[in-house]
C-alpha cells in the first residue's frame, strides 16, 4: 500500500532567505539593494524537498521584515486560515519571513491561526546568494516539520539552524549569527536533526491557536499599540507623549523586574487613570513581571514573561475584544 505523501503549502514574503547580494561575500548590502527571489525559486535550490512533501508555493509579500507590521500580520493569518478552511489536504504550511520581526509575526499567528495544523515559520540569517548560507537548510527543514504529524497541535514553530522553537517564547539574540533565534531561559522544543528526523522533547503550555478567541477574519484594522522604554533617569515625556496621541494602549518596556524611575511610573499610572491600558513588561530578556499592590492600585497590567514586543501583540488583540482591565489581565495569565 502506497503512503500518501505529505502537502505542504508555502508561503513567501521575502526577507534575507530570499535575498540576493551583490557578490558570494556579501552578508550585509543584500537587504538594501531590494532584489529577491521568489519562493519558487528559493525551493527550486532544494529538489531534495520533493522527497519529503507535495509542495505548492506563493509569494504572498515580497518585503524585508522591518517592512512587517500589523497589516502584514492579518493579510498573513487570514490567509493561512484560508489555506486550512478551503483545502482540506493541506497537512501543513511554511511562512519565509525575514528574522528582524520573524518572533513577531510568529507569535501573532501562534495567537490568531484557527488549526491545529503545523504552521511553521522560517527565515535566514545568511542570504542564498553567500558562501554558508543558511538559507537552504531552514527552508528544508521548515518543510520537514509542517509535513510531520507529530507537530500537530504544538501551535506555531519557528526553525532555524536545526532548532525547533515555541513562537511565544523566541527571540532573536544576534545580529548576525545564525544561532540567533533563542527561547531564553525555558527551552527550545526539539531538532530538525542531522538524520532527517523531527524529534520533539517538549510542547508549550500556554494557550495558542485553536484554544485562543482571537478571530481576525474580518478585522481590518489592529489597534495602535506603543511601547516606550524605560532607562536611567528616563522621565514621563514619551509616556505622556502616547497618551496625547491617543494610542489604544501602551507597553513599558520596564527595568529589572518591572520598576521605573519615579517619573516615568509616575506618568504610566496617570496613563492608566485615563483609561489607557498600559501593560508593564520588562527589558530583561527573561523572567515575570508580577502584580503588587502597588501595580493593582495603579490599574497596571502586567505581562507575565512576554517580552515588549509580544506583550504588544498581545494587547492588540485583547483590545479587539476588550477594555477591561481585569479580562486584558487574564489574558496574560493563559496566553
Amino acid at each position: 500500500m502506497t503512503t500518501r505523501q505529505p502537502i505542504v503549502r508555502v508561503i513567501g514574503t521575502g526577507g534575507s532567505i530570499a535575498g540576493v547580494g551583490p557578490h558570494r561575500l556579501d552578508y550585509i548590502l543584500y537587504g538594501e539593494l531590494g532584489k529577491k527571489l521568489t519562493v519558487g525559486q528559493s525551493l527550486a535550490r532544494i529538489p531534495e524537498v520533493a522527497d519529503i512533501a507535495q509542495v505548492r508555493s506563493e509569494d504572498l509579500i515580497s518585503v524585508g521584515s522591518t517592512a512587517f507590521g500589523p497589516r502584514e500580520w492579518l493579510l498573513l493569518s487570514q490567509r493561512i486560515n484560508q489555506i486550512f478552511r478551503d483545502e482540506g489536504d493541506v497537512d501543513g504550511v511554511v511562512v519565509t519571513h525575514g528574522t528582524a520581526t520573524l518572533e513577531e509575526t510568529a507569535y501573532f499567528l501562534h495567537l490568531t491561526v484557527k488549526s491545529s495544523k503545523p504552521v511553521v515559520v522560517t527565515g535566514a540569517m545568511r542570504p542564498p546568494t553567500a558562501v554558508g548560507t543558511d538559507a537552504d537548510l531552514n527552508l528544508l527543514d521548515a518543510v520537514r516539520i509542517a509535513a510531520c504529524p507529530e507537530a500537530a497541535g504544538m501551535g506555531v514553530l519557528t526553525v532555524l539552524n536545526n532548532e525547533i522553537q515555541c513562537a511565544r517564547d523566541v527571540t532573536k539574540a544576534n545580529t548576525y549569527r545564525v544561532e540567533t533565534f533563542r527561547p531564553n531561559e525555558l527551552g527550545f522544543l526539539g531538532y530538525a536533526d542531522s538524520d532527517g528526523q523531527v524529534v520533539l522533547y517538549r510542547a508549550p503550555l500556554r494557550k495558542h491557536t485553536t484554544s485562543t478567541p482571537f478571530d481576525v477574519g474580518e478585522v481590518s484594522e489592529l489597534p495602535r499599540v506603543d511601547i516606550v522604554y524605560a532607562y536611567a533617569g528616563a522621565d514621563g515625556l514619551l509616556v505622556e507623549a502616547v497618551r496625547s496621541n491617543g494610542s489604544d494602549g501602551l507597553v513599558l518596556a520596564g527595568l529589572g523586574s518591572g520598576g521605573s524611575p519615579p517619573a516615568f511610573d509616575a506618568a504610566a499610572a496617570e496613563a492608566a487613570r485615563h483609561g489607557m491600558p498600559v501593560v508593564l513588561a520588562s527589558r530583561v530578556t527573561a523572567g515575570r513581571v508580577i502584580i503588587t499592590p502597588k501595580k493593582e492600585k495603579q490599574g497596571i497590567i502586567v505581562a507575565d514573561n512576554l517580552l515588549p514586543q509580544k506583550a504588544r501583540i498581545l494587547l492588540m488583540l485583547g483590545l479587539t475584544m476588550t477594555r477591561d482591565r481585569g479580562e486584558l489581565q487574564q489574558m496574560f495569565r493563559e496566553y
